[in-house]
C-alpha cells in the first residue's frame, strides 16, 4: 500500500504537528475495517488522535482510499475548529479522490516530482 499527502494536507499536517506515522497507523486501522465514515467515490474519514490526547479531540481526515493500492490524505480538520465539511467541498473531494485513484504510475511519479503530493515512506 502506497500512503500520498497533498501539497495542501502536508502544509496542514505540519502546521498541526502531525507525524507520518499517525498517518500510517490510519491507514493501516482502515484497512483492518476501521473507517469511521466511507463518503462514496473512494473518500472515506479517519480520526487521527492529537499529539499527548486522543481520536475524539484529535484531527479528521478525509483520504481517497484504495485497499490495497494507494491512499492520499487530501484534506484535515480538527474537531475543535468545524464539526464538518459541507456538501459542496464533500462534491469537490470526492471529484479529487476519483482523479487520484485513476492515476497511472507514471502521473505518480511526475505528481510527486512536481511536488503536488509526496509519499509517506
Amino acid at each position: 500500500m502506497r500512503v500520498f499527502k497533498s501539497k495542501h494536507f502536508s502544509r496542514y499536517a505540519r502546521k498541526e504537528g502531525i507525524e507520518d506515522t499517525a498517518l500510517a497507523n490510519a491507514i493501516r486501522e482502515i484497512e483492518s475495517g476501521l473507517a469511521d465514515g466511507v463518503l462514496g467515490g473512494g473518500l472515506v474519514k479517519k480520526r487521527v488522535a492529537r499529539e499527548g490526547g486522543g481520536k475524539s479531540s484529535g484531527y479528521r481526515t478525509l483520504i481517497a482510499f484504495s485497499s490495497g493500492r494507494r491512499s492520499l490524505f487530501l484534506y484535515g480538520f480538527a474537531k475543535n475548529d468545524r464539526d464538518n465539511i459541507g456538501d459542496d467541498e464533500l462534491h469537490e473531494l470526492r471529484k479529487l479522490s476519483q482523479i487520484f485513484l485513476g492515476l497511472n504510475e507514471a502521473e505518480i511519479a511526475s505528481a510527486l516530482e512536481n511536488e503536488s503530493m509526496e509519499e509517506i515512506t
